[in-house]
């Protein structure tokens, strides 16, 4: 008697076959030498590709890599901070009070170091990602990967597009053209930008110490941010695909090679040049963005010296005055809404506008967040509450802020209507979901 069988299960019979073919012809043809024998390669493989110990050993990777983020950054960041408000005292005593020297000093200075503090974080996962790819084992991630890839209607083609996506949306779409199917491209465009990029980094390294102590809590905490992130965009990628049109299984073939030692060279080059391309960025698009955020914040000028009075009447205020209504329900007040308006040009520029509107010391990351701690609203209860900061963070986790991405989306896509649809759709997402993590946690009892 026949019985019908669904899509899946044809899917997972005809993969299932594939590999019993495989393995038949690699036995085949394939020589074994004894156990004690066989290569190093093949015995770390039997732990690195293991169904349970891989998953361990990967699992254990990332979380040594986000803990390092957190730990070993601290003295870097530390003189960075030290160096820029140096710079600014200098600068600053230098020339006389007015508003040149607060351009100087609060605009360009506090803008530009306020993103520059990050680059050893930034360096330092640029770093990792260029050891574990150098050394062979992003492969054997990738061939992990592949199983739930599939339940995801892609392929392990997708993993390194996507593994791109954490360092950089733009060279992780561009990657996507190593993927032979149309359809399991366009699909892995579309869900990309919610893998975590670098320029997230800043958000979450200064919110994340709000909520949680403690550096093992932390890379914990940003683990769980990237986590979270890929696994929306593979829930994405399975309702996502079969709208896009009937489409082959993905199929996935990689060679596996030896693990070597790293090479030393390469790393370092592509670190290098990933580091520079941070630098260029906040030398030219964060520069730029932070002076136009210090003209909003410091016209038209107001008669009072209360700095509060004097950001209620800039433009910046006003902007915020207008989203008000719209940010409110996420937990958020009229500062936040101007610095998420201006973070879509650059999420970097969150910091640098938070550190503006609640004139604060941007280097100076402990100090910052001992400002923002002791915010109130108008009712006198504190504005960064743990639900609040969970609430930001949702948000910066799926919404697409940043307009090159959508530019490169289009021309990869061909098409303004994906590239618009992809923004306008993940922005939509993001503001739904810190609305409901925030309204949730709040009918809870959580602040």
């Amino acid at each position: 008697m026949n019985v019908a069988k669904s899509g899946s299960e044809i899917a997972d019979f005809i993969q299932k076959t594939r590999f019993q073919h495989i393995q038949r012809a690699v036995e085949a043809g394939l020589q074994r030498p004894d156990e004690a024998a066989l290569a190093l390669t093949d015995r770390i493989d039997a732990h690195a590709l293991h169904p349970v110990r891989g998953w361990f050993i990967f699992t254990t990777l990332m979380l040594a890599v986000f803990w390092s983020i957190f730990k070993f950054a601290e003295v870097p960041m530390e003189l960075i901070e030290d160096s820029f408000e140096w710079l600014g005292g200098t600068i600053g005593g230098a020339i006389g009070e007015g508003d040149f020297q607060s351009l100087l000093v609060d605009g360009i200075i506090a803008g530009v170091g306020g993103v520059l503090v990050f680059l050893p974080q930034i360096a330092l996962l640029f770093l990792f990602i260029s050891i574990l790819e150098s050394s062979g084992y992003m492969a054997r991630a990738a061939f992990l990967m592949d199983g739930i890839m599939n339940r995801a209607g892609l392929s392990g083609k997708s993993f390194l597009p996507l593994l791109s996506g954490y360092a950089c949306a733009i060279p992780g779409v561009m990657a996507t053209r190593t993927i032979p199917n149309a359809k399991e491209r366009l699909a892995t465009i579309l869900i990309l930008p919610w893998t975590s990029c670098s320029a997230r980094l800043p958000v979450y390294t200064l919110i994340i110490p709000l909520i949680f102590a403690g550096a093992f809590t932390q890379s914990l905490a940003l683990f769980g941010i990237y986590a979270l992130g890929t696994l929306t965009a593979l829930i994405a990628a399975r309702v996502l695909k079969p709208r896009l049109g009937k489409t082959e299984a993905p199929q996935f073939l990689l060679e596996l090679p030896p693990y070597q030692k790293p090479q030393w060279g390469h790393v370092l080059r592509q670190v290098g040049e990933r580091a520079f391309a941070f630098i260029k960025k906040a030398g030219t698009v964060i520069l730029g963005l932070s002076i136009i955020l210090w003209f909003l914040n410091t016209y038209p000028k107001s008669n009072s010296d209360d700095p509060a009075v004097q950001q209620a009447q800039s433009f910046n205020g006003r902007i915020g005055q207008v989203l008000e209504p719209v940010v409110t329900p996420l937990g958020w007040d009229d500062r936040m809404g101007t610095a998420m308006i201006a973070s879509f040009a650059a999420r970097e520029v969150f910091r640098s506008s938070l550190a503006i509107s609640y004139a604060t010391d941007e280097e100076d990351g402990e100090a910052m967040r001992d400002k923002l701690s002791a915010s109130k609203r108008g009712d006198g209860s504190t504005l960064y509450t743990p639900l609040v900061g969970i609430s930001i963070i949702v948000f910066f986790i799926y919404a697409l802020q940043c307009l090159p991405t959508t530019v490169v989306v289009r021309r990869e896509t061909g098409s303004w209507k994906w590239a618009i649809g992809q923004l306008l759709g993940m922005t939509l997402f993001a503001y739904l979901a810190a609305l409901l993590v925030y309204q949730v946690g709040r009918s809870l009892g959580y602040s």
